[in-house]
């Protein structure tokens, strides 16, 4: 049986240095024979000689190469990786066509395509991990991005899903995202937002019902790079903290988190029973209220990430440290993850 076409799309604004590197992974992914793969390639108002490695890459390269350009405007990745997704869609249609994305100064591990296919088996959206690689690490991001994984691994616990991986991550990054052609197309597409457009899609994923993968066997490694394409991303945030440290760095109370957590995994166990009764005290929404949203609901996902509101007080930020502290001490004990 013939496997789902596979497109893999790609923004890029003057990638010309990282394009033949990224092009060398491509061409080293383990692609089964039965599936076919295109690149689609969104050259987003490129200045650079971005051509160049395109034309040697369509001499010489193992897939179809699909490339797209727009004229430069005020940088939108929103809008730039939709453009790259619709090529996907324009070149495969939709149907049961697998739709995944990266950045062009990232890296897929060899295995990339298998696991996110596989993945796509047991879940509507797949988001696999990124791990930044390079020269210029930056150990106060890496313990961020701890804190972030420890804290998602514990919700995980506190509010087990059926679809969710063996191993997962806390990302929701556009350079390592893969869904079926018509569930972008349900979902209307990154939104045309500067930046912040994965994680949209994602918490719009999950309140439309579908089930998001956080799968820690999917990898891609992204460059640490300090100038960015668009203001306020990663490289901002590494370029942040080599000034000025973890001193400035503020997060949600990890209490406050797990509370939503542990009322998450009481909406799911509310809406399988069609039992509201509890719910309604915890959350603070009378029971009319809930069950006329549980008959909008097409599962009991979408039904818990609409009702589940922000903490009574309202979701503290607190310094890093001092976040990272609590959650060292709320896991240390037991009934953390009841």
């Amino acid at each position: 049986m013939t496997a789902a076409p596979v497109a893999i799309c790609i923004p890029a604004r003057d990638e010309a240095e990282r394009l033949p590197r990224l092009f060398a992974a491509l061409d080293r992914l383990i692609v089964p024979p039965e599936t076919a793969l295109t690149l689609c390639l969104l050259l987003d108002g490129c200045t650079d000689a971005s051509m160049e490695p395109i034309a040697a890459y369509r001499a010489t390269g193992r897939h179809p190469l699909i490339v797209d350009r727009v004229d430069r405007a005020a940088a939108n990745a929103g809008r730039a990786r939709d453009r790259a997704m619709r090529l996907g869609l324009a070149s495969l249609g939709r149907g049961g066509a697998i739709l995944l994305t990266t950045d062009a100064d990232s890296l897929p591990a060899p295995d990339w395509v298998t696991v996110m296919t596989a993945a796509l088996d047991h879940a509507d959206l797949v988001v696999g991990d990124v791990v930044r690689s390079g020269r210029g690490g930056n150990p106060d991001q890496d313990r961020i991005e701890r804190h972030y994984a420890s804290l998602y691994a514990l919700r995980r616990r506190i509010d087990p899903v059926a679809w969710e991986a063996p191993a997962v991550h806390h990302h929701a990054s556009g350079a390592n995202m893969g869904l079926r052609a018509t569930t972008y197309a349900t979902l209307g597409g990154f939104l045309p937002v500067m930046r912040g457009e994965d994680a949209r899609l994602v918490d719009d994923a999950a309140r439309a019902g579908l089930r998001v993968r956080r799968d820690a066997a999917s990898i891609v490694h992204t460059s640490d790079r300090r100038v960015g394409r668009v203001r306020g991303g990663l490289a901002t945030t590494l370029c942040d903290l080599d000034r000025d440290g973890l001193g400035s760095v503020s997060v949600a109370h990890p209490a406050d988190q797990l509370w939503q957590y542990r009322l998450h995994a009481a909406a799911r166990r509310a809406f399988a029973g069609s039992d509201f009764v509890a719910l309604s005290a915890q959350v603070g929404l009378d029971h009319d209220h809930l069950l006329g949203v549980a008959r909008d609901c097409p599962n009991a996902e979408a039904f818990a990430m609409r009702v589940v509101p922000v903490p009574p007080g309202g979701m503290r930020h607190i310094p890093f440290v001092a976040a990272e502290a609590a959650l060292a001490a709320l896991t240390a004990t037991p009934a953390a993850a009841a």
